[in-house]
């Protein structure tokens, strides 16, 4: 006998618990994903229902009332959400990662916190000076000792300071550090590449054993394809001949990707490509597949999905579509372990789903490369587009017609232009005297820097909580804030002094496992009413008592 497409496979008895087939009966249950639940059918009326525990006896024959049996499902876990292995590798509890914020957003609270949760999280070392990424590890593996807790930091292709990007690698290499997130690389380095093969070694059983991982950060196929494939023949000979590798770790890197966690980062803050994951995802996915087979990779290449991740529905879907892993990283921002000022995550805690836009990035301001920011509560945006408009139209600081030039200096400097141009060489004086020599001959490049002056400080007036330029803060946001502000409100995590990055990654994955449970039943045909899809947050231990 057919129910619905569905053969029955047994009749349910409840026992002590009744089965639930109200609107209020189903949401309850549909929160007890941690029990195995039966998908029933009232024999007699034909609704379906579900139930847990009780009795299961084989159908001896048709019967006219009770409730048969269609299927059962096992226990749904926020832990299994994701890929296994990424969990094995990488000796973790939860398949989630947090960062890595620029300038140390990403802190060294935010890392230590994740580590002790079972997640992992990257500190935010882009934009920092050396010095300051080595005080980051010295608190992080105090703080963590030998408890072989998994952590990372961020690792920035740096072309206009390889310098600066050779130094960070050696850093990591001296210092144990054995994850980094790879981000903004567009072409492959001999650093990364030293940093992948570095520690390389076959095991006991043949098999290559990677020391150091690489999760890629990317929002294209081509650079993805690079991260895929193993590291270019000719780097591995050029760090082989610098004494950089030995013979036999440039052998093994030949045959295994450069990184087997690539992050697959769709419309988010800071330089995004804006692109919707539902798009840009199975894109991704579909091409490691093909280079897995192409290449005959003993181990899977694992893919996971940041951007626009701040709701339960959200992290569900990114698991729906395959996702290793999920990665957060504007919703962290507004945490209190978050390296930005109280004053900057107070504009957070207030941002819609459209209070986000694009703006003039710093690092490459010349190019006309936009970066996606906080618009709400602050007039970065406007004054970091003027600047833009008035480097395109002239030549040098000395074309700026005077009445431009007034205001500039009035409302967006406060100070002469000169005097700009006076801090702005102090620093490169000390971090890359080439650019002070670059624009000393290019007078359009001098009003670059001056311009950039503007921008990088709008950063660092935002993690310093300088209040007196509120109105000029640069915070780097996407959407997925405004969508985590909304499900949050009316909840303990409205208030920011109550977001701990540990609570918000809690209550994205308990609430995804929810919203997994709840899709499941659906698809079996019963009547999940729309509110057993709305998680809402509240405290969880990590015991999920």
């Amino acid at each position: 006998m057919q129910i619905q497409g569905l053969t029955p496979i047994g009749i349910w008895d409840p026992v002590d618990i009744a089965p639930a087939f109200s609107t209020e009966d189903l949401i309850a249950i549909t929160k007890n994903f941690r029990e195995p639940v039966h998908i029933l059918q009232d024999i007699e009326s034909g609704y379906m229902g579900v139930g847990i525990s009780g009795e299961i006896t084989p159908i001896p024959e048709l019967i006219n009332n009770g409730l048969y049996l269609l299927g059962t499902l096992p226990a749904v876990y926020p832990e299994w959400l994701g890929d296994r292995s990424f969990l094995e590798v990488h000796s973790l509890r939860f398949p989630y990662v947090a960062g890595a914020m620029f300038r140390g957003i990403a802190s060294e609270s935010m890392v230590i916190a994740m580590a002790k949760a079972g997640m992992i999280g990257f500190f935010g070392a882009a934009g920092l000076p050396l010095e300051r990424v080595e005080q980051a590890l010295d608190h992080i593996q105090t703080e963590l000792g030998e408890s072989g807790l998994s952590w990372g930091s961020n690792l920035i292709h740096s072309p206009q300071e390889p310098e600066l990007e050779e130094s960070i690698v050696d850093l990591y290499l001296n210092r144990g550090v054995y994850r980094v997130s790879a981000a903004a690389f567009m072409s492959m380095t001999p650093s990364i590449v030293r940093y992948c093969a570095t520690g390389l070694q076959r095991d006991s059983a043949g098999q290559i054993y990677r020391r150091n991982h690489v999760f890629a950060k990317l929002s294209r196929p081509e650079v993805a394809k690079m991260f895929m494939t193993p590291a270019p023949q000719d780097i591995l000979n050029h760090l082989v001949s610098q004494n950089q590798l030995t013979q036999d770790e440039a052998e093994l890197a030949a045959n295994i990707p450069v990184a087997e966690d690539i992050t697959v980062e769709a419309d988010s803050g800071g330089h995004t490509d804006n692109r919707p994951l539902p798009a840009l995802f199975p894109t991704i996915l579909s091409l490691r597949d093909k280079i897995t087979a192409h290449y005959g990779y003993a181990r899977p290449i694992r893919v996971g999905a940041a951007g626009g991740l701040g709701t339960p529905s959200a992290v569900a879907s990114a698991f729906a579509m395959g996702a290793a892993y999920v990665l957060t990283g504007s919703i962290n921002q507004s945490a209190v372990e978050s390296g930005l000022a109280p004053s900057g995550r107070k504009l957070l805690a207030a941002a819609g789903v459209a209070d986000v836009t694009m703006a003039p990035a710093a690092d490459m301001f010349e190019l006309g490369v936009k970066v996606q920011v906080l618009k709400r509560g602050t007039m970065f945006c406007n004054r970091a587009s003027q600047l833009y408009q008035i480097y395109s139209d002239n030549s040098s600081i000395d074309s700026i017609p005077a009445d431009t030039r007034k205001r500039l200096e009035k409302d967006v400097f406060h100070a002469p232009l000169e005097e700009i141009w006076k801090d702005t060489y102090s620093f490169f004086k000390q971090r890359n005297p080439n650019e002070i020599i670059k624009a000393e001959k290019d007078p359009k490049y001098l009003m670059a820097l001056v311009f950039r002056w503007y921008l990088g400080n709008s950063a660092r007036w935002a993690i310093e909580g300088d209040t007196s330029h509120l109105v000029d803060f640069q915070i780097c946001c996407g959407p997925s804030m405004g969508a985590f502000n909304a499900w949050v409100k009316g909840t303990f995590l409205e208030n920011p002094e109550n977001r701990t990055v540990t609570s918000i990654a809690l209550n994205l994955l308990e609430g995804a496992a929810v919203v997994t449970r709840a899709q499941q039943l659906r698809t079996y045909g019963v009547p999940v009413p729309a509110e057993a899809f709305d998680y809402r947050p509240k405290p969880i231990s990590l015991e999920f008592e």
